[in-house]
């Protein structure tokens, strides 16, 4: 029994004619007669009916066809499998992520990823988490790292939570502590200049959040800039600023946690919910999930 003869067997059984047949699996209507007929040879049985003008399927074929469409599905889903398998040795991956974790985690699985296939190429777009959100549902990214819950007005993206990253608060070493204590509370932000990122960065929007919920409004000694740009602002001492602890621990900065219960964020790896993500992209997708567990 050949896939091939199955093909035309489901073939000419969807369509109840063997000439329609031929023509949908571009074979000449003798050909495709012929192997339906060896097929009947090697089952011992005739799986049609054929009268002129009318072909109905035997009590055998019946039995047949559920069995070839589950055959050839599962065919088919074995050439993707391979298909994407090989895929692994070439071709190209689009990640977003927010540049705080572009300097703590997002390097460490790329790494990891091209150790074991390097012949995928590797595209990162350093964004804040709101503007990713728009890209990757413009099919401009494979995957994205955001920041979750989405806004209510967010596109139909799938998102898996990745990890809880705790925030605080960096100083500059040179000076005092914000606080005698170990810890600090948000209203002890209350005007103390704030080094703040641009609008877009969700690490503006949890903090102007908190501020607000703890009843007043931050002060902003300096605004507009990126993560980089608002490091050196603190550390030129022109303000403090909430970061993600990672971040902080490579900053060479003062960190100050936040009280009980602390602040924090939750980290997502979303892709689009009409598109499956390719096998290369799902594969750096478990080793994000794996680095973080």
């Amino acid at each position: 029994m050949q896939l091939q003869q199955l093909r035309y067997f489901a073939a000419v059984a969807e369509t109840r004619h063997f000439t329609r047949a031929a023509h949908r699996e571009h074979v000449s209507q003798p050909s495709l007669s012929q192997q339906i007929r060896a097929l009947e040879r090697e089952l011992g049985a005739d799986l049609f009916h054929r009268a002129r003008g009318h072909i109905a399927l035997t009590d055998a074929g019946e039995v047949l066809l559920p069995l070839a469409h589950r055959i050839l599905a599962d065919t088919e889903s074995a050439r993707r499998e391979v298909q994407e398998v090989a895929g692994l040795r070439s071709g190209r991956i689009r990640l977003g992520a927010p540049p705080s974790l572009c300097t703590s985690l997002v390097p460490d699985v790329l790494r990891i990823f091209r150790d074991r296939y390097p012949g995928v190429e590797l595209l990162v777009r350093e964004d804040g988490s709101q503007d990713l959100v728009r890209v990757l549902a413009a099919g401009e990214l494979d995957l994205a790292l955001v920041i979750t819950p989405l806004s209510g007005q967010a596109p139909a993206l799938t998102t898996t939570e990745l990890l809880r990253e705790e925030l605080v608060v960096v100083s500059p070493p040179s000076e005092p502590s914000p606080v005698a204590r170990d810890r600090i509370r948000v209203h002890e932000l209350r005007d103390r200049p704030l080094a703040m990122f641009r609008r877009g960065y969700d690490l503006r929007e949890f903090t102007v959040a908190a501020c607000r919920e703890a009843g007043f409004e931050p002060v902003f000694a300096v605004e507009g800039g990126e993560l980089d740009a608002v490091l050196g602002f603190v550390r030129a001492g022109l303000g403090l600023a909430v970061v993600p602890a990672m971040v902080a621990a490579r900053s060479g900065l003062r960190t100050t946690p936040f009280a009980e219960p602390g602040m924090h964020r939750t980290v997502s790896v979303a892709h689009r919910g009409d598109v499956t993500p390719p096998r290369a992209a799902r594969e750096l997708r478990r080793i994000l999930a794996e680095r973080v567990a």
